[in-house]
């Protein structure tokens, strides 16, 4: 897996994006950071990486934090 750095700007904006939709649903929901991420099992600094857009999540990790906020995974995924 390459690194942030060489990533192409596409794709970092795509994470980007990805990351703010997973923070909307979950405000949208009024869930806090913490309760998806032990919901999810992961804790919570790695979690807010991956909502910051600092962090690529695995395909099984995004499918946890969908489910933990109550979404499918397409409302996180989408374009």
């Amino acid at each position: 897996m390459p690194r942030s750095a060489s990533l192409p700007a596409h794709v970092l904006a795509r994470r980007r994006r990805v990351a703010q939709q997973i923070r909307a649903a979950r405000l949208e929901r009024n869930l806090t950071q913490e309760r998806v991420a032990l919901a999810a099992g992961l804790d919570r600094a790695s979690y807010v990486r991956i909502e910051q857009g600092q962090a690529s999540p695995l395909l099984d990790t995004l499918i946890l934090v969908a489910d933990a906020i109550g979404v499918p995974l397409a409302h996180l995924v989408r374009e």
